[in-house]
């Protein structure tokens, strides 16, 4: 797992070979940077940390650099980025690579050297024999999207590495309120560390006071209220967002968005699809759509549908100047939650 790999790390468990790749670049940024703290101290890195791109520089030129002792300590790391010749990928330059002389260092690695092959690709080419190589010889970590489960792990990681505690509760209530981006959970916990203090703990009511919300996580709430028809909040929320001058026009697309989600999220669980299944049909975050089935649910198709079509309308209305922005969404909220007040089995037309 992610973050077993970044967890053991130590200064004598170093490999001399590493191939980092994936497309979740934190991650990826996250165990290069966790390497090269463990092997080198910040005043030796000027010295001994060399950087290589294969898209400039030929491969035996990282070599070199590899094999010649460092001058001063113990340990060397020379960087290899954008190793192409490991993927499908032609490169963006013509760059001529002695792969011969690379499969010759992978066989017997410098002891004295960490060496980093480093590349935001997907996958990797493993026909290749230089990736069989590779993959079978080096320590291997893949920056994936982390599930649910290992975005709760590593909450609780970076929370140890900050000396606090952080409830479940919080992990719950930090997911939805900033999303499933780890830049933006690294922040918004390494914030909440400065606030609990050393040994201190998050816990899900700090975590609401402090954490800011983006306009599309209002949104979520706007949603959330709608869902648990509560007209009275949900005006008071868009309130807010009109006191902090969010565009109406952006609101309506983004909650037409949401919505788009809850149906499509429905319809495909109606059909036997798992939320695996979902979140990768629909090129979702699993998280994203657990909280949609949970949505979802509360709704029938029909009245999905046709708060999809009111948004639509309302977005063309703004558009042309019928009515007030402000006052369409205002209504739409009301109208929504008075079908539901009614026990009509659709929303009003």
């Amino acid at each position: 797992m992610t973050v077993n790999f970044l967890g053991k790390m130590t200064k004598q468990t170093l490999s001399p070979l590493y191939l980092l790749y994936g497309t979740e670049t934190f991650l990826l940024n996250e165990a290069y940077e966790r390497i090269v703290r463990t092997a080198l101290r910040e005043e030796e890195q000027d010295f001994h940390l060399s950087v290589y791109d294969c898209e400039e520089t030929p491969i035996e030129t990282a070599i070199e650099e590899a094999e010649t002792l460092p001058f001063f300590g113990e340990k060397k790391v020379v960087v290899i980025k954008n190793p192409y010749f490991l993927t499908s990928d032609k490169g963006k330059e013509k760059i001529e690579h002695n792969l011969k002389k690379l499969e010759q260092y992978i066989a017997s690695p410098s002891p004295f050297t960490i060496v980093v092959f480093l590349g935001s690709y997907e996958k990797l080419d493993e026909r290749k024999k230089i990736t069989k190589q590779l993959m079978n010889e080096a320590k291997v970590f893949v920056a994936s999207s982390l599930n649910e489960k290992e975005l709760r792990q590593w909450m609780e990681e970076r929370a140890h590495a900050n000396e606090v505690a952080i409830t479940e509760e919080a992990k719950k209530t930090l997911l939805q309120l900033a999303g499933t981006n780890l830049m933006s959970l690294a922040n918004e916990l390494d914030k909440l560390s400065l606030f609990v203090g050393h040994q201190g703990t998050i816990d899900g009511e700090t975590v609401t006071m402090l954490v800011s919300r983006t306009l599309e996580q209002n949104v979520f709430v706007l949603v959330e209220k709608v869902v648990q028809r509560k007209v009275r909040e949900a005006l008071q929320v868009f309130g807010d967002l009109m006191e902090h001058n969010e565009e109406p026009i952006k609101i309506v697309a983004l909650l037409a968005a949401q919505f788009r989600l809850l149906y499509q999220v429905k319809w495909l669980n109606a059909k036997g699809y798992g939320q695996q299944h979902i979140a990768s049909s629909l090129k979702v975050h699993p998280f994203r759509v657990k909280l949609a089935m949970a949505q979802s649910g509360l709704f029938s198709e029909q009245e999905l549908l046709d708060i999809i079509h009111d948004l639509a309308e309302a977005d063309y209305q703004m558009k042309t100047g019928v009515l007030d922005k402000r006052l369409l969404i205002e209504l739409l909220l009301v109208k929504w939650s008075k079908a539901n007040e009614t026990n009509e089995q659709s929303f009003v037309r």
